[in-house]
């Protein structure tokens, strides 16, 4: 076995990928009908793969949580990296996450942020967009984000969106409010200072002031009707709707193949735009 291909089998082991062309899986351990599998294509742009994955079970206090993240980066795929090893990190010290996990994922989403801004020397000026989904015991479901990657549950084959994406023209009072201002060249989309096509990131100095980092938090609590997840970045859903994600990977039982499938399914509706995709599958 080369290198290369011990590498890609310990980041499979652990749930992370970042590369164009990795996939992975895993299962919970409290729930053998639990799963997810995670695929990743590099974009058509002459940057490197600027989106990073993490998908793990883990035993945590006693109980199992199930960690899964997108983080699609801009500029650079430093602060996506950073926050790869240190949000959910930062999430599960907080005192209250068993008690009020929502009140806990706002306030390690502003702490990451507030770190990521003080190590701007280091980390850059790029940013990143995230959408974060836990799994408490096989049973509640908390999804957070910022930006514009997105999470999706199918119940009884239906499509119903857990995030709210962060477009400059949905939040342009806000924007203007602070200062700044939304551009809407033609043939361009709206971007927050004529800079930032999504209106809450990670990082991003330059546009602070006028950018907000405060994720939407929503529960979800999984039933006998919950089929799966995706979590995905915006390459995905520039080109299909959420029912047209779920219904082109419903009938897959395999959750790695299934994302896979998404991935291709997106690549073939021409998506030029990084690629990354978790589904997590409950039957």
């Amino acid at each position: 076995m080369t290198g290369k291909e011990i590498l890609h089998k310990m980041k499979e082991k652990v749930g992370l990928g970042s590369s164009a062309g990795d996939t992975g899986k895993g299962k919970s351990k409290m729930s053998k009908h639990i799963t997810h599998g995670f695929s990743l294509v590099k974009g058509k742009s002459n940057h490197a793969m600027e989106d990073y994955v993490f998908a793990e079970f883990k035993q945590f206090e006693g109980r199992e949580l199930g960690l899964f993240a997108i983080f699609d980066g801009h500029l650079s795929h430093v602060i996506p990296d950073y926050l790869k090893s240190h949000l959910f990190e930062n999430i599960l010290n907080e005192p209250d996450f068993w008690s009020e996990p929502e009140i806990a994922i706002r306030r390690a989403y502003r702490i990451t942020d507030a770190t990521i801004l003080e190590k701007a020397v280091d980390l850059g000026k790029g940013g990143s967009t995230a959408v974060t989904a836990i799994l408490i015991d096989c049973h509640t479901l908390v999804v957070a984000n910022v930006g514009d990657s997105r999470a999706v549950i199918c119940k009884k084959g239906v499509a119903k969106q857990l995030s709210v994406d962060h477009e400059p023209s949905s939040e342009r009072e806000i924007i203007e409010n602070k200062g700044g201002f939304v551009s809407n060249f033609a043939g361009d989309v709206p971007r927050v200072d004529g800079q930032l096509a999504v209106s809450r990131a990670f990082g991003d100095k330059s546009l602070k002031e006028h950018l907000s980092s405060e994720p939407d938090v929503f529960k979800e609590i999984i039933d006998d009707d919950t089929q799966f997840v995706i979590l995905a970045s915006d390459g995905i859903w520039k080109v299909m709707s959420n029912q047209e994600a779920v219904d082109a990977m419903k009938n897959i039982k395999d959750a790695r193949s299934a994302a896979k499938h998404l991935t291709e399914a997106a690549l073939s509706k021409k998506s030029s735009d990084d690629i990354s995709c978790i589904v997590l599958r409950f039957q």
